[in-house]
């Protein structure tokens, strides 16, 4: 019998894995359509995204699945979207564009992932709760 620490920490592994590779992807498809230094627009599609996801799941886990496994819930929240959301990398990002005197889109960028990325987690929690 596998201990439930054990468990936990195998489903977050998994999940870390597929949202890692889902973040490197995205970056990757984003730099291909709008070029290699706007990468950044990757990581706020990410960002965005993540808290969208991240809401419907723990909405969807609380609210409307008495049986949602913790492993599922750990594999998916802490696994999946801890490793595919960048908030490291967008602030890093916005440094970045402070240290080269971009004031307007340092402001722009972290306003706006930060804006949005309300809206995304607003949305998940709504979209979770579709059906109630």
């Amino acid at each position: 019998m596998i201990s439930p620490a054990i468990r936990s920490a195998i489903a977050i592994s998994f999940g870390a894995i597929g949202g890692s590779l889902s973040r490197y992807y995205v970056t990757e498809l984003t730099k291909s359509i709008f070029g290699q230094d706007f990468g950044f627009y990757g990581t706020f599609i990410i960002n965005v995204s993540g808290c969208l996801l991240i809401a419907y799941i723990h909405t969807l886990a609380d609210e409307k699945s008495k049986n949602f496994f913790i492993e599922w819930r750990l594999l998916l929240t802490t696994g999946f979207c801890g490793a595919y959301t960048t908030f490291s990398t967008y602030e890093l990002e916005t440094q970045t564009f402070l240290a080269q005197s971009n004031l307007q889109l340092a402001f722009n960028y972290w306003f706006w992932s930060i804006a949005v990325g309300m809206v995304g987690v607003y949305l998940g929690v709504r979209l979770a709760r579709l059906n109630k």
